[in-house]
């Protein structure tokens, strides 16, 4: 599964004005239903009942929500790479300024774990997070996201 599988070009968002976790979900959840059709309400709400069960804050900076939906066709996602950090309760406990939301088929199983691997893989790459931090156009961030973490090969 490649990125461009998931992520539309107007679903990457630079924006500031977010002060909360939960006003970027309010953002998140707006963002999904004008590229992508789901219903704002039901994509805010899984995002909440998501959340509450852990944070999803992985760490330098990087957030990673994530929800499964009942009648979603595929796995689709969105990028907002914020102006100001915010508190994501973080397990290294710092503030976020990316973040790739992902919203699965309630039934997606195993698709859906390999879509949050891809994801964790490009942004857990520095490199990847460094391009995306320099960076304020949203066409620019989402051509980083695709071309991911340089080739390791030798």
């Amino acid at each position: 599964m490649d990125l461009v599988e998931i992520l539309n070009a107007d679903a990457v968002r630079v924006t500031g004005g977010v002060g909360s976790k939960k006003n970027l979900f309010q953002n998140i959840a707006q963002l999904m239903e004008s590229e992508y059709g789901l219903d704002s309400a039901i994509a805010l709400n899984a995002l909440l009942e998501r959340e509450n069960l852990g944070a999803t804050g992985v760490g330098r900076g990087v957030a990673l929500p994530h929800a499964r939906i009942d009648n979603l066709e595929r796995i689709v996602g969105c990028f907002f790479k914020l102006d100001k950090a915010i508190d994501f309760d973080a397990v290294d406990r710092q503030p976020v300024d990316l973040v790739f939301a992902l919203f699965a088929p309630q039934d997606s199983g195993v698709a859906h774990l390999k879509a949050l691997a891809v994801v964790s893989r490009t942004l857990r790459d520095s490199g990847v997070c460094d391009k995306l931090r320099s960076n304020g156009d949203a066409g620019t961030l989402f051509e980083v996201l695709l071309e991911g973490p340089a080739s390791q090969a030798a």
